[in-house]
């Protein structure tokens, strides 16, 4: 659905974790050497794991979607690894209080070859703080009430409260031109951005193609698509299958490859080099909407004491990730510390089952427990970018849940599927949906506020502990707020609302091309090598 350039949603955005299994992959044409032994005029293919959707880049925050809009559409301003605020489509800025300004840099030309200007920004954030256009991104990367106008090349937004981490937020908002903006339909299979590569065909489920701009001066901290060594295009295939893309590294057909499971291992072993992408990718929740039994909190409480937590992480992460310390777990990090640590139900089976037996769900003769003649029949979804981790630790989950007398019903579906799920349809009870993201505030909407469908608290959360603690923390200025947030945070964990489990640093392992990552690969950041 996976930001101090949380690219989660991405990104985002809600960003499935391992994002959405990315590998990059040269192409059959030699291209020029270029300075520093880098080679231009090449293809760098990337497999992507699930395919995107429509592609509106401000309509969904999949990992996958966050992913790909960084190719085609630029933010106002870019955030780098170690959390400074860079310009992008915005040369300068100032902040002060509720109030944002925004100095536009000259020249900035959309796909189309029209211009971009502050007006194009204004009709942006307009659309997206307009709730009836259900964009994920309101309240993620532009706060609710917020209004922007334009006067010549400058941008002013007015906030209606404090935003604490509000330039980050910016860092991570798509931008889209007029064309656009006036048919939103044209977004579907289209691009029309500002963005260094521009969409030349989509054939979805199989493969998108982007062609390298030219002309392009106004990328993060100003680079350009003359750079030697950038690719002239990219292309995105869909391949679900992990194992199959280290396979093509290994064989030296792909340049770089994403990987969430066991296959890092031999990639490792033999000796290719990875930059590394931290992701909460264990996180669990429940759908408290009406009707379903998880909306009870004893029934949510014993759920979360029937699982071993650790077990969870080894077997999702193959043994390598580790415990979480905080919901927004992407780095730069807006806070630090742990607030995770002692706070979730500790796994307690006895206790699990007495919760169950005070709360009225008797185990009938076949061991499922039953309540006002309802079985405790659940339906849990994960999504397969969680990669072979996901199915071995979801099948550990749903024996655990046995145990105690709950039916399970275990769905691996694609990032489209559970995001229609849990956005749209609600047919589920547990699902574990990783989000992603680097500042606490980010987190705010997916758990507080209109529930899905009409806004992104998809598990219709209500708690009266978390939103205290959060309004105090949006008040403070940055990582000042940190305490707040974290005890914000643990309000979640003590009613077992959200419950993360395991971290993992997510390689891009890297053959025959270089690249930055932070939160997806940045585009601008790609050199192929001679």
């Amino acid at each position: 659905m996976t930001p101090t350039r949380t690219r989660a949603l991405a990104a985002l955005a809600l960003t499935l974790a391992g994002s959405a299994g990315l590998a990059a992959c040269g192409s059959d044409a030699p291209g020029s050497a270029a300075p520093g032994g880098s080679a231009g005029g090449r293809t760098f293919t990337l497999n992507l794991a699930a395919d995107p959707g429509a592609l509106d880049p401000q309509g969904s925050a999949t990992s996958g979607l966050f992913g790909l809009t960084q190719f085609a559409y630029d933010n106002l301003v870019a955030v780098a690894k170690d959390g400074t605020i860079q310009p992008q489509l915005a040369a300068s800025w100032t902040v002060e209080g509720t109030k944002v300004a925004l100095q536009l840099k000259d020249g900035i030309t959309c796909a189309d070859g029209k211009p971009f200007t502050a007006q194009t920004v204004v009709d942006n954030i307009t659309y997206v703080v307009n709730p009836d256009n259900k964009s994920p991104f309101l309240g993620v990367f532009i706060p609710a009430g917020t209004t922007a106008s334009a006067s010549g090349s400058t941008v002013t937004l007015k906030l209606a409260a404090p935003a604490p981490f509000v330039l980050t937020a910016l860092a991570n908002l798509p931008m889209v031109c007029d064309a656009g903006l006036k048919d939103r339909s044209t977004l579907k299979a289209r691009t029309n951005g500002t963005g260094p590569y521009v969409l030349t065909e989509a054939v979805p489920s199989t493969r998108y193609t982007y062609e390298l701009r030219k002309g392009y001066t106004w990328g993060p901290g100003g680079v350009t698509t003359a750079e030697a060594g950038l690719p002239a295009k990219v292309v995105v295939k869909i391949v679900a299958n992990e194992t199959t893309s280290a396979n093509e590294l290994l064989a030296g057909t792909v340049n770089a490859v994403q990987i969430t499971g066991p296959d890092a291992d031999r990639l490792a072993k033999a000796g290719l080099e990875s930059v590394g992408q931290q992701a909460l990718i264990g996180e669990q929740w429940y759908n408290q909407g009406e009707g379903h039994a998880t909306a009870d909190p004893a029934v949510r409480l014993a759920l979360t004491q029937a699982l071993d937590l650790k077990q969870l992480q080894v077997a999702l992460t193959s043994g390598k990730g580790v415990p979480p310390t905080q919901l927004a777990a992407m780095d730069p990090l807006g806070c630090t510390g742990d607030a995770v640590t002692g706070h979730l139900p500790s796994f307690d089976v006895a206790a699990a089952g007495a919760a169950l037996d005070a709360a009225g769900w008797a185990k009938g003769p076949d061991g499922v427990r039953v309540k006002d003649g309802k079985k405790l029949a659940l339906t849990f979804l994960y999504p397969n970018t969680l990669g072979p981790g996901g199915g071995a630790a979801a099948e550990l989950a749903v024996a655990a849940w046995k145990a105690v007398g709950a039916e399970v019903t275990a769905k691996q579906q694609t990032q489209t599927e559970a995001s229609g799920a849990v956005f749209g349809t609600g047919a589920w009870d547990i699902v574990w949906m990783p989000l992603n993201v680097s500042t606490p505030d980010q987190v705010m909407p997916f758990v507080s506020g209109a529930a899905a469908p009409k806004g992104t608290n998809f598990a219709h959360i209500d708690n009266a502990g978390y939103l205290a603690a959060a309004a105090k923390a949006m008040k403070a200025n940055g990582a000042a707020g940190c305490g707040d947030w974290f005890a914000a945070e643990q309000a979640l964990y003590k009613a077992a609302d959200v419950v993360p489990f395991a971290n993992n640093v997510v390689p891009t392992f890297v053959k025959g091309a270089k690249l930055s990552i932070i939160g997806s690969i940045v585009p601008t950041s790609i050199r192929m090598l001679g």
